[in-house]
């Protein structure tokens, strides 16, 4: 391996690792989170390849909201390649919509302190939480109780790693490992030798103007990539 790819901070530190760089709010990421997870269980794989969640906050590249408009658009493009990753349009009052996905994405951080099953399973719920069940993931509140519905974190060390902001400053570390075009989008997996993937098998366009005007179109869905992904970092994790 060369130095070049061992200091390279977007690589997972071991060979049993993908990385993925996302929002929580996007819904490209939401589809490629359920494959990756559903995938992994049919190949057998679990408790052997691990899943790090890092932050690609939209907010931050693109200084503003993620724009509910945008976000609407693609639930129903997206939410029919992949109905089971739960999906529903927001149907509380606007002033409800998370404004911000920053305090989720640290929960999610400090959860990996606990174990990379915690932070996946957190991860995961909290996906859920906005995309299917409708609920305001920017609060405090609410991301420690969809923690306790994991039933694998524990939400009094959770609970203390946010209010002490002991995650913060990662996220702002991965933040500035994505900048420059170093990641891609949202999503973007990289493998410890290197190997990475925007948006795993998803080729889509916007017709009728940019997000949160126009609509997207999916060109390809390649969901196969899924499984070459994780059966590639097996095979990593086997040869060391």
């Amino acid at each position: 391996m060369t130095s070049t790819i061992a200091n390279d901070p977007r690589l997972p530190a071991t060979a049993e690792t993908i990385v993925v760089f996302s929002d929580l709010n996007c819904s490209f990421a939401h589809v490629a989170v359920h494959r990756l997870h559903e995938t992994r269980r049919r190949l057998g794989l679990d408790g052997r390849i691990w899943f790090d969640l890092r932050a690609f906050p939209l907010e931050l590249f693109n200084e503003e909201v993620n724009a509910r408009p945008g976000v609407d658009s693609e639930i129903s493009v997206l939410g029919a390649i992949e109905p089971e990753a739960g999906w529903r349009l927001w149907q509380g009052p606007d002033w409800t919509y998370p404004v911000t996905t920053l305090p989720a994405l640290e929960a999610v951080h400090a959860a990996k302190a606990q174990s990379w099953h915690a932070s996946e399973q957190l991860d995961r719920a909290l996906r859920r939480a906005f995309w299917a069940q409708g609920r305001c993931i920017s609060m405090r509140h609410i991301i420690l109780a969809v923690a306790g519905e994991t039933g694998a974190v524990d939400v009094t060390a959770l609970a203390a790693a946010l209010d002490t902001g002991s995650a913060r400053a990662a996220i702002m570390d991965q933040y500035q490992a994505a900048r420059h075009g170093r990641v891609r989008c949202s999503p973007h997996l990289f493998l410890r030798d290197g190997t990475n993937s925007a948006n795993p098998g998803i080729s889509a366009r916007w017709l009728n103007g940019d997000f949160g005007t126009g609509y997207p179109v999916v060109d390809d869905d390649r969901a196969q990539v899924y499984e070459e992904l994780l059966i590639h970092a097996a095979r990593l994790a086997e040869s060391g």
